[in-house]
C-alpha cells in the first residue's frame, strides 16, 4: 500500500482538500492507498479546515469537516512514500526539515505547477483549487505509474 502525504502551508485549505479528493476517488475504484495531509507551519494545528474549503468541497460531495490541521513531523518523511507539496515554497520548507535520504519523495502535487492558495481569495479561488485538484486526481487515478 502506498502512503501519500499532501502538504501546504497551514493544512486548512489545499492539502486537506487534495487529500480527501484523492482518498475519495481512490476508494471508489478500489485503489489501496493511505492518504494524509499536513502543513509546514504550526499556526493552525488542531483547527478544522477553512470554512470556505469545507463548504465548496461539500457542494461536490467531499467531507472535510472531520479533518484537523497538523504540522509535518520528522517521522512523516520515513512513513510516507510520496510527499506532494502544494507549491515551491512548501517544497523549500520541506527540504529544510527532511533528511537528505528522503528528498526524492518530495514533489509538486500538480506535477509541474503550483496549486494556488485560495486563503486570501473569494469563492472563485476555492472553486479553481477544487477544479485543479479534481483534474490532477483524475490523471493520477488513470495513470497509476506513481504507485510503483
Amino acid at each position: 500500500m502506498k502512503r501519500i502525504l499532501l502538504v501546504c502551508k497551514g493544512n486548512i485549505c489545499r492539502s486537506p482538500t487534495a487529500a480527501i479528493v484523492l482518498e475519495t476517488k481512490a476508494r471508489t475504484i478500489g485503489l489501496n492507498i493511505e492518504v494524509d495531509s499536513a502543513g509546514v507551519e504550526n499556526y493552525h494545528v488542531g483547527d478544522p479546515p477553512d470554512k470556505r474549503s469545507i463548504r465548496h468541497a461539500a457542494k461536490r460531495g467531499y467531507d472535510l469537516s472531520k479533518n484537523r490541521a497538523r504540522q509535518i513531523k520528522e517521522e512523516d518523511f520515513e512513513k510516507f512514500d510520496l510527499i506532494w507539496a502544494a507549491d515551491h515554497e512548501n517544497i523549500s520548507q520541506l527540504k529544510v526539515l527532511c533528511p537528505n535520504i528522503h528528498y526524492s519523495k518530495i514533489s509538486l502535487f500538480l506535477g509541474n505547477k503550483p496549486l494556488p492558495d485560495p486563503y486570501y481569495g473569494e469563492a472563485q479561488e476555492f472553486e479553481k483549487v477544487l477544479n485543479l485538484i479534481e483534474q490532477r486526481v483524475e490523471i493520477l487515478i488513470k495513470s497509476t505509474d506513481w504507485m510503483n
